[in-house]
């Protein structure tokens, strides 16, 4: 399934792309369903940075539904080639309790809009393989795996925009 996102931030690219390419871990008190984002590894290439981040979800879970999902189903590690150049990230996400399950990659754009503006476009997909995850009966997967993507996709999209929010007010306390 199709995931986009453009959100506008009120700052310079060059300061909302470094910001989120180097600043992460430091956005998690402004990102209210993340728990922590720790870097994992991080080597420079010229003008590309790769980076490995885990992060954990499930911040503003009700504690009822936290008790259902073991702490693995709410992590992830996002794979991100940065280009400082080009302005762009391309990325893959794995999540460890179901890598063989779920499929998620894409590419950010960050757009130079003038006046200290930036458009963010994420531009990716994800895909839901249902006949591996070992709670779906066979005879489901074929209707579950859509039916997962487009709650996942659902879910996704506005915690998207909430780390843009979440740069937005990071950079308005950095000033």
């Amino acid at each position: 399934m199709k995931l986009d996102v453009s959100v506008e931030i009120p700052y310079p690219r060059e300061k909302v792309f470094t910001t989120y390419r180097d600043k992460l871990p430091e956005l998690v008190p402004y990102l209210p369903n993340v728990r922590g984002i720790t870097v994992s590894s991080r080597s420079e290439e010229g003008q590309l940075t790769k980076l490995l981040n885990r992060w954990k979800g499930g911040g503003e879970l009700p504690g009822v539904v936290r008790k259902l999902l073991s702490d693995d189903m709410l992590e992830w590690d996002d794979y991100a080639t940065w280009n400082q150049e080009q302005f762009t990230c391309e990325w893959r996400t794995v999540v460890p309790a179901f890598k063989d399950a779920v499929r998620s990659e894409g590419k950010n754009r960050f757009e130079d809009l003038g006046g200290s503006r930036t458009r963010l476009v994420i531009a990716g997909m994800l895909e839901v393989d249902a006949a591996k995850i070992r709670l779906v009966p066979r005879l489901l997967a074929g209707t579950v795996g859509p039916t997962v993507e487009k709650f996942l996709v659902g879910s996704i999209k506005p915690n998207l925009v909430a780390v843009s929010k979440g740069v937005e007010k990071y950079l308005d306390a950095h000033r």
